[in-house]
């Protein structure tokens, strides 16, 4: 089964008409969209200046029956937590979005499609990493 958790690069890109990405999306058979990636694009949303389009685009995305919006809990904060002991380490921070975002797809045994390269440091979850 193919598990994909979309960052905010990936939805952004996937919008846009990105082939590789709208691809991907279109042959998932779950999609994972977590919290943290709403918030980041809600603060987008407020940014510019199509909010209500925006808005009503995101609720048509995630009233698909194959997405489904991911709350953060404690199994979420477990994975956040082992990833920044990993990653400090490492002498690899990076930001504390993105990891929130990785926490929550590690917790679903899920791969994080991004256009973020700094994705790849984490070991704990898989990524699909497109350039731009």
């Amino acid at each position: 089964m193919s598990r994909y958790c979309l960052d905010t690069s990936a939805y952004s890109h996937f919008k846009r008409g990105a082939d590789q990405v709208v691809q991907l999306v279109d042959r998932a058979e779950w999609l994972g969209m977590p919290a943290t990636v709403l918030g980041e694009l809600r603060a987008g949303f407020l940014l510019g200046g199509r909010r209500e389009q925006d808005e009503a685009e995101l609720r048509e995305f995630l009233a698909n029956p194959v997405v489904e919006e991911l709350a953060v809990d404690g199994e979420a904060s477990r994975h956040y937590a082992e990833i920044v002991v990993e990653l400090r380490r490492a002498g690899t921070p990076i930001p504390t979005n993105d990891i929130w975002i990785a926490a929550t797809a590690a917790r679903e045994g899920a791969l994080v499609v991004t256009y973020d390269p700094h994705f790849a440091r984490m070991a704990r979850v898989g990524s699909v990493i497109f350039g731009n």
